[in-house]
């Protein structure tokens, strides 16, 4: 399958970021400042129930796991990419990660509701929110204008939990909207599943995530200044 690319107003950038007390922070294009990324908020959110789950399985355990997760979601976003850039070549995956190989064609169908792609793996950024980070993709699903992201998981996510998935999502719906004027219709979360399960989460309520993306901002920065 060939897909669509459209171009929009946006000016690729390459920006290298830096870390801060385990903070992940970006350089500013034609500013003198750095934003946090959108996934430092996120994972400052959520810091505490990760300290409790490392403390619970002992540290070996967890880095153990947390290594693999990256591996994993590495490599499949690196298939995803290939694949929508129809640069493709499986078997160049296939030695190293398998399991990645695997849930790519699970997800493949999943992935052919993607055309009209406007930004892939593009850096964003936004002074209203001070904000910054790489967006997996922005095209149309289902034929509709939306944020994609890109998931893996070793079992299926229950929904509860991943609210902070909608309001990195959101993050830079608002980002593409403040550097293009292009406003997106909806959020979408794709989570491939080692057992080959597809979850796709479809959200339009975007107003009630940035809602709550500034309550993480401001968390953020009062910890911070505390």
């Amino acid at each position: 399958m060939s897909f669509t690319f459209v171009d929009v107003p946006l000016k690729p950038v390459d920006v290298e970021p830096v870390n801060e007390n385990g903070i992940r922070f970006y350089p500013i294009p034609g500013a003198d400042k750095y934003y946090p990324s959108v996934t430092s908020i996120t994972s400052f959110k959520n810091a505490a129930f990760f300290a409790g789950w490392r403390k619970k399985i002992g540290e070996d355990e967890a880095n153990r796991i947390t290594a693999r997760a990256t591996q994993r979601g590495t490599a499949f976003h690196s298939i995803t990419e290939d694949y929508l850039t129809d640069k493709l070549d499986l078997d160049r995956y296939l030695e190293n990660n398998p399991l990645s190989v695997r849930m790519f064609q699970s997800a493949k169908s999943t992935l052919n509701r993607i055309n009209n792609i406007n930004c892939l793996e593009t850096f964003l950024y936004s002074h209203y929110l001070g904000l910054a980070g790489r967006v997996d993709c922005i095209a149309e699903f289902d034929g509709e204008l939306a944020v994609i992201d890109f998931k893996t998981s070793t079992k299926i996510k229950q929904e509860e939990y991943i609210e902070h998935y909608y309001v990195q999502e959101t993050a830079y719906a608002a980002m593409f909207l403040e550097l293009t004027g292009i406003e997106v219709k909806k959020i979408v979360t794709l989570i491939t599943v080692e057992d080959g399960s597809v979850q796709v989460f479809q959200k339009y309520n975007l107003d009630d995530y940035l809602q709550l993306l500034k309550s993480y901002i401001k968390e953020f920065v009062g910890r911070s200044n505390a």
